[in-house]
């Protein structure tokens, strides 16, 4: 099982003192995902996402957490399973989309970027629970989504 957290600081509450605070859910989070950890910081230091994973379904580095797009403009980390991803990933190859990795992970970050959260999530079938970081807008608003499946198999708190 994987583990996921965050912190989201748009008002710059805790300055520099952030980082500590998210290395330490880092470390706590360890036994979750013994295969790999990462953490992204964006450019603004006002989102941080981290990640603790047990690599199953691409066990290679190409499936590290957080994940961005080519671009680096979306973020996402991710817990959870995509029963139908190589479906959303073939659809999304005949759109014009490559992939780096044999990921659902890779299918989630196109698939926002392509229909939206709503048309996604109307198309996904598994159980997840992850948080995407948008910074494509170009007057600065960056958005933070968080997102569970419908019966809360993977659990959110916020």
């Amino acid at each position: 099982m994987c583990r996921i957290a965050g912190l989201i600081d748009f008002k710059n509450l805790f300055g520099l003192e952030a980082e500590p605070k998210v290395l330490r859910m880092k470390d706590y989070m360890v036994h979750g995902g013994p295969d790999d950890s990462g953490i992204y910081v964006s450019p603004d230091r006002k989102v941080y996402l981290i990640n603790c994973r047990l690599a199953i379904i691409d066990t290679s580095s190409n499936g590290h957490q957080p994940m961005s797009s080519q671009d680096g403009k979306i973020w996402i980390t991710y817990n959870g399973e995509i029963y139908n991803f190589k479906e959303l990933r073939s659809d999304l190859k005949s759109l014009g989309y490559r992939f780096k990795s044999e990921s659902d992970t890779e299918v989630l970050i196109y698939g926002y970027a392509e229909w939206g959260i709503e048309k996604l999530l109307n198309r996904l079938r598994g159980m997840f629970a992850f948080a995407i970081y948008d910074a494509r807008k170009q007057n600065g608003d960056h958005e933070v989504i968080l997102v569970r499946d419908r019966f809360g198999i993977k659990t959110l708190y916020y």
